[in-house]
């Protein structure tokens, strides 16, 4: 249990790290807004959605992140799609700015779950998401006290007002930045602006080549940057996430290459991302063959995941998933796991009925406990 408990630990120090990021809130006061003399184009035509390309960088590229605010970061921008509404098709988190690839579909679509006579309700929990039981609660007392009044107009613009902050992409990432740097300058007691300007943005058709090409560019930019020698090795990038069995990545990137959106596995959407990447992901060499020009996957790299059709091997798909696991970490057979999860019953929530979960990359009898709750294993 050793090797349980050492990575038990390693995880209740990230998550002792990441209390501001993970916490429900109370709405922040709204920050003044800069327009840099730039105009954002978003699609306001006839489309179910549109896609976008977002960048934002630190002041100066000066400010560089680890790896715990790597993963918050990560984390903010999963969290706030969530709620706004918005769908994350890949992203990439760098040391000093990050790229998501954003999906945000027409508001009045995607309102009408918050319709009819239960409508009301669905947005209560909805908010849920992101802000506190307290502050819910508070407002949906503001809100039965302006009816009570007869005051129902300015109940309803209140509503309205919340409902206008989904499906925004300037919305979704204003959030995420604000949220961070909030947290990170708390952290690194720091004052001032950590991100440069506004982020920049640029459409791209949803569907298609130019979905797949610049899904492509965000995950490639660890490989580029030096810092891996392939995608799948890099935490803090949608591929990385993906292939770790995070279903959430996999669908985004499935959508990525038009693949069914839980055809990661069973549709081809992995090892056609696979091969895109190293398609598109080549280092250039110059005219002689002898510099790099720029940055990317080795020719010989290339070929032989082509050669492969973009499969990984069950020993490598093993161990990506195993690398990302944390808690409790536990792998066996699964009598062992279950005989583990008896042991440790009162780590886990009263709805978990059995502990073994087998690995879906595997074919054979091989299980893990996933993670253990917040105390560690004694």
């Amino acid at each position: 249990m050793k090797a349980a408990q050492t990575s038990n630990s390693q995880r209740d120090l990230l998550e002792q790290q990441l209390l501001g990021i993970n916490a429900k809130t109370a709405p922040y006061p709204a920050a003044r807004s800069w327009s840099g003399g730039r105009r954002r184009v978003v699609g306001k035509g006839a489309f179910e959605s549109y896609s976008y390309h977002v960048m934002s960088r630190t002041c100066g590229g000066e400010v560089f992140f680890d790896d715990v605010e790597k993963e918050a970061l990560k984390r903010l921008m999963w969290r706030l799609a969530d709620f706004c509404g918005v769908k994350l098709v890949t992203y990439c988190v760098m040391g000093n700015h990050f790229h998501a690839l954003v999906e945000v579909p027409r508001r009045e679509l995607w309102l009408e779950r918050f319709s009819g006579t239960a409508g009301e309700e669905k947005l209560f929990k909805h908010l849920g998401l992101l802000y506190s039981k307290t502050y819910i609660a508070f407002l949906r007392e503001e809100i039965h006290e302006l009816r009570r009044l007869g005051m129902d107009t300015l109940a309803e613009e209140k509503l309205e007002a919340i409902k206008k902050r989904f499906c925004d992409l300037s919305i979704y990432v204003k959030e995420v930045k604000e949220r961070f740097s909030r947290w990170f300058n708390k952290r690194r007691s720091r004052r001032g602006t950590l991100w440069m300007d506004r982020f920049k943005s640029v459409m791209v058709e949803s569907g298609g080549e130019a979905l797949r090409t610049m899904a492509a560019y965000i995950d490639l930019n660890p490989v580029r940057a030096g810092l891996v020698d392939d995608p799948k090795d890099y935490r803090w990038c949608g591929y990385g996430e993906a292939v770790s069995g995070s279903r959430r990545a996999q669908r985004g990137l499935c959508k990525a290459v038009a693949k069914p959106v839980d055809g990661w596995q069973k549709g081809g959407g992995a090892e056609a991302y696979r091969c895109l990447l190293h398609t598109d992901g080549r280092e250039v060499r110059d005219g002689q063959n002898e510099n790099v020009v720029r940055p990317g996957v080795t020719v010989e790299k290339a070929r032989q995941v082509l050669a492969e059709k973009g499969k990984l091997s069950v020993t490598e798909l093993v161990r990506l998933r195993v690398r990302y696991f944390s808690d409790g970490l536990v792998l066996g057979g699964k009598e062992f796991v279950e005989s583990v999860f008896a042991e440790n019953r009162d780590q886990f929530g009263p709805k978990r009925k059995d502990g073994a979960r087998r690995l879906s990359e595997c074919s054979g009898e091989l299980f893990s406990l996933r993670r253990l709750r917040q105390r560690s294993v004694g």
